[in-house]
């Protein structure tokens, strides 16, 4: 059962989304957050597996929020960690781009389907990230200037490289071996290696990490 903390500021968006999960088997609507602040409270008691986090509140926002509730501490006793999934009326707000950099493990529209919705809670709920290509390419391109540092000083490896940008292009482990011609094992691998010498905590972060580095162009994409 995946337990989920819903946050936004309208009730009627609450309500919504708590109908909306409420028959699904495998989902469980732990409780309910007006604001950011109240956010981190529960979060802290409640441990969700994820909140679903609007990012535009009053107050204490969705972004700091978000950076509160990921640095509250250690996983629990399964090794579980509270996740973050942003919904959001417009996929190119700039408050989304930076949830993601905050630590958000992916981002949905408000007016996803029901299925695309609980779907998404738990991907994210797996330890996966929500790697939307072409959406986290606009985001960086309009935020993230054209020069980089470069990925020089994390010590990648050519491999890892190549994996990075197959996470980059969306792919899943399984996906990336095919075009590697690896297995999905050494894959996940590689995945684990390169998250740790970027120092960053999942697929979403380090395909952020890529393109603001200047490793990869987010004008002209992952073949870059």
């Amino acid at each position: 059962m995946v337990t989920v903390l819903v946050v936004d500021d309208d009730a009627l968006v609450r309500s919504g989304l708590r109908a909306i999960l409420a028959g699904r088997c495998a989902i469980d609507v732990v409780g309910e957050a007006v604001d950011g602040a109240d956010a981190v409270s529960q979060a802290r008691v409640l441990r969700p597996d994820v909140v679903l986090m609007d990012v535009r509140m009053p107050g204490i926002d969705g972004i700091q929020a978000t950076r509160l509730i990921l640095g509250a501490g250690p996983a629990d006793d399964g090794g579980r960690r509270t996740r973050v999934l942003v919904l959001t009326t417009f996929g190119s707000d700039e408050y989304v781009y930076e949830a993601l950099r905050a630590g958000a493990a992916g981002f949905l529209l408000k007016r996803s389907r029901p299925e695309e919705l609980a779907t998404a809670i738990v991907t994210v709920a797996e330890g996966e990230s929500l790697v939307f290509p072409e959406a986290i390419r606009t985001l960086a391109a309009a935020h993230v200037g054209a020069a980089g540092r470069g990925l020089t000083r994390a010590g990648l490896t050519q491999r890892e490289e190549e994996v990075l940008r197959g996470l980059a292009r969306g792919g899943n482990n399984a996906e990336i071996a095919a075009d590697l011609y690896l297995s999905p094992e050494t894959v996940k691998t590689h995945v684990a290696s390169l998250l740790a010498k970027l120092g960053v905590r999942d697929r979403t972060q380090a395909v952020i990490a890529a393109y603001e580095s200047g490793f990869i162009d987010p004008r002209r994409g992952p073949s870059s």
